[in-house]
């Protein structure tokens, strides 16, 4: 009941968050593209978090424990407030873009920025179905196994593939390609965030050093 309690004010607050990041600085509700995005975000993380509450509860106890203050290593929680600032400045960016038309986006690219975010989100949320240990925050459990099949055989950090995917596909959704200028700070603060939490992971997570020799890309196969 707890857990339902928290997903239904996750929800919540993510409509709140969207509506105060989109339609304001829209200037409008008529923003057909904001809603699009934001029903297709909602679909697109409500049904695996409807799975992980019933089959994995644990593991979607650890997704809902997020943000700074939920952070136990000081870095981590410089990197996760300006990755809240960097989101919040795409999808405003996004919206003053559509909203004072500085560039024209076509609906074939919106279409498919709708189809990146829904890729980028089912990514990160079969990730953690298949590492229920795959949390929000970067912590390393006295009893956690080293997964190193399905994606994690492909790179060290799935979840985040599938947020960079999110990110790209974001503005185009929105009907901005002066959004995509942010994704670079985005992206550094991603990096950031990785460096840091392998940091951790050779420290703390058994086989995990091994595991990066057999395993050698952190996010993209062949770049890095």
């Amino acid at each position: 009941m707890k857990i339902a309690l928290q997903s239904l004010a996750s929800v919540v607050f993510g409509l709140v968050f969207f509506g105060l990041a989109l339609f304001w600085p829209a200037g409008t509700f008529h923003y057909w593209q904001a809603w699009l995005f934001i029903f297709v975000f909602i679909f697109a993380t409500m049904g695996p978090s409807l799975y992980l509450a019933v089959k994995m509860p644990d593991a979607l106890k650890r997704r809902m424990k997020a943000g700074p203050f939920a952070e136990t290593r000081p870095l981590q929680k410089v990197i996760i407030t300006g990755t809240v600032l960097s989101v919040a400045a795409v999808l405003v960016v996004s919206a003053l873009d559509h909203r004072f038309g500085w560039s024209t986006v076509p609906t074939t690219v919106i279409v498919i920025g709708l189809v990146l975010v829904f890729l980028g989100l089912t990514m990160a949320q079969f990730v953690v179905i298949q590492n229920n240990y795959a949390g929000a925050t970067v912590t390393v459990e006295a009893d956690q196994e080293l997964v190193s099949t399905g994606l994690y055989g492909l790179v060290r950090h799935p979840m985040y593939v599938g947020t960079l995917v999110m990110m790209l596909g974001t503005p185009l959704a929105l009907d901005s390609y002066w959004g995509l200028v942010l994704i670079a700070p985005a992206l550094l603060i991603l990096a950031l965030r990785i460096t840091d939490e392998e940091k951790a992971l050779r420290q703390e997570l058994d086989g995990y050093e091994e595991y990066t020799h057999k395993v050698h890309y952190r996010l993209v196969p062949g770049v890095w």
